[in-house]
């Protein structure tokens, strides 16, 4: 997963459908991202595979990305696929725009939070996900990530860039040329239509003078000058 100094959106996006909750009640449903373990990786190209590079940086400051339609009643969450598509990861420490901040080479997973109102009350972007009765989180194992500043691996580089909606910028650049094979097939079976172009069509010539040209209109043949009508 790309992590990047701005913020990056994760990609593929976690998406979760929720079942099982009072209709009536409000909840909030948050986000955080808890390391695998106490490592640091390094991925080795010969044998395509990640390797243990060492100890794990440092922690960094806890961060939650609470979704934009908290609180919501337990119908309207769960009637709809519940997706943490804006959500941002970021490399840096002293980040203040709330994104979750990461550290490059580590494994991390994601965990969904679901939260009774009555118990959000201390539920910040900056703070630790409260604990109690009324929270309960969920964490599924296929969603663990490796962090990195750029991929690794060229195979995962083209399934991002094909299928990531936000990868808009390395098909600009240049870099996949999928998106301009794409619009030059799109124009496969245009065709514009066609006419034939006359004298006439030249602004600036009078009839008198299209006549003229018309009999008169002299063209080379190898060496020498021939004077014949011209059918145009």
């Amino acid at each position: 997963m790309i992590i990047t100094k701005a913020g990056r959106r994760m990609f593929p996006a976690m998406r979760v459908k929720i079942s099982g909750l009072d209709p009536h009640q409000q909840y909030y449903i948050a986000m955080d991202i808890v390391p695998v373990d106490n490592k640091r990786y390094r991925y080795v190209y010969h044998s395509s595979k990640w390797m243990v590079a060492g100890n794990a940086d440092s922690p960094v400051p806890p961060r939650v990305y609470i979704h934009p339609d908290s609180p919501a009643s337990g119908e309207t969450w769960m009637r709809q696929v519940i997706s943490f598509d804006k959500l941002k990861l970021t490399n840096n420490e002293l980040d203040d725009q709330g994104h979750i901040i990461l550290h490059s080479m580590h494994k991390y997973q994601p965990r969904v939070h679901v939260i009774r109102k009555d118990c959000g009350d201390d539920l910040s972007p900056i703070k630790p996900i409260p604990s109690g009765e009324g929270v309960k989180a969920f964490s599924f194992p296929e969603t663990v990530f490796t962090t990195v500043t750029a991929y690794q691996n060229q195979q995962i580089t083209r399934l991002k860039i094909d299928r990531n909606p936000f990868a808009k910028g390395f098909r600009d650049s240049g870099r996949n040329r999928m998106g301009l094979e794409a619009l030059v097939e799109s124009y496969a079976f245009w065709r514009p239509s066609l006419r034939t172009l006359t004298f006439e069509d030249i602004p600036g010539i009078p009839k008198q003078e299209y006549r003229n040209l018309k009999s008169d209109y002299i063209f080379p043949k190898r060496d020498n000058l021939v004077s014949r009508e011209t059918k145009l």
